[in-house]
């Protein structure tokens, strides 16, 4: 490569950084300056950060910057020149960038490819799950889809649903134990400002709750059958084996030989143990956080567990059979939240 094209190439590249570092910079002024006149309905203000036009080839540079590569001596002094110049410009710009994006919130655009993960996303970042999880109020991280779009913000923390008319950044922060004023600078309000109930509210540095975080990566229960089991059926409507009618199964059936173990799902206390026309013999046990699971059509109860016992997920409660309204040895597992039955599925590790 000749000098002259060693030239052209640093003042492009150059041109192409400071166009793009001043356009962030102005870009940034300009978002922060609408936020901090107008109160956002969500409080999710940030800044969309597009890529920039990638030259890789010298031929693009130069129609891009109009230089030629075919200049003299002369010309090249001329370059060197002003390739210092740019230098200091592109320093200037990026400081002042610097100061305008340090502690401030914006956000990129990511989209989901084949293989992708939560997780993966989150680390490649540098940011918690946590954060992707809320900010994109992901219901269950296993349900993304290909080509889905999602934000990316540029600081770990939650987005907090504001529960009740009066809450402030101070009272927000102390919640989680995060700086209080870093809530309130992001959020672009004084510490003692009021929001709204139903407000979204940026906290940097929150975590989610633990059981929280597990639900949504569904390993918050085991799986009742350790061992080989097929889903003979699963959550949701269905044809009814019995009538042949349409009918809402409220659980999943795992087959599997008869008088195979069945291990609580998750620990708690055993609240119900009986036999019922439709699940035959069940046991029902009690969880933290306003959940029960129920397990169905068993051959017989692990003796050593009755109502009351507290079991742990290493616990043999009973063993697979056919017992009650069934066509074959299974278990039957159903999950409630708050004595709604829920999609096990989305919930087990």
């Amino acid at each position: 490569m000749t000098k002259t094209r060693e030239v052209v190439l640093k003042i492009s590249a150059s041109f192409c950084v400071a166009a793009f570092v001043a356009g962030s910079a102005t870009y940034c002024a300009k978002a922060i300056k609408e936020q901090k006149e107008m109160e956002s309905d969500n409080g999710m203000g940030g800044l969309e950060i597009s890529a920039v036009p990638q030259y890789d080839t010298l031929d693009k540079i130069e129609n891009a910057t109009g230089v030629s590569s075919e200049n003299s001596d002369a010309e090249e002094i001329s370059l060197e020149a002003e390739a210092e110049e740019a230098r200091k410009d592109i320093y200037a710009l990026e400081e002042a960038e610097k100061k305008l994006i340090d502690g401030g919130l914006y956000y990129i655009s990511y989209r989901i490819k084949e293989g992708d993960m939560i997780g993966v996303i989150a680390e490649k970042y540098g940011v918690s799950q946590d954060t992707l999880i809320s900010v994109n109020k992901i219901r269950a991280t296993r349900t993304i889809q290909i080509g889905q779009n999602i934000k990316i913000p540029s600081l770990d923390g939650i987005l907090y649903s504001v529960k009740a008319d009066g809450e402030t950044a101070e009272s927000i922060a102390k919640k989680y134990e995060v700086d209080a004023e870093n809530v309130a600078n992001v959020n672009h309000v004084a510490l003692d400002t009021s929001f709204s109930a139903g407000q979204s509210i940026f906290v940097p540095g929150a975590e989610l709750d633990l059981i929280t975080l597990q639900e949504i990566n569904g390993d918050l229960f085991r799986k009742p059958i350790h061992g080989y089991y097929r889903i003979s059926s699963y959550f949701g409507w269905r044809k009814s084996p019995f009538s042949s009618r349409r009918q809402f199964h409220g659980g999943i059936d795992m087959a599997c030989p008869r008088g195979t173990n069945i291990y609580a799902a998750m620990e708690g206390t055993i609240v119900q143990q009986g036999y019922s026309n439709v699940y035959g013999n069940y046991i029902i046990i009690r969880h933290h956080s306003g959940y029960k699971t129920l397990y169905g059509h068993m051959s017989a109860f692990n003796t050593k567990y009755s109502v009351g016992s507290y079991v742990y997920t290493n616990n043999v409660i009973g063993y697979v059979g056919s017992t009650g309204q069934s066509t074959g040895p299974h278990c039957h597992f159903t999950v409630f939240k708050n004595g709604r039955m829920v999609n096990p599925y989305n919930r087990w590790g």
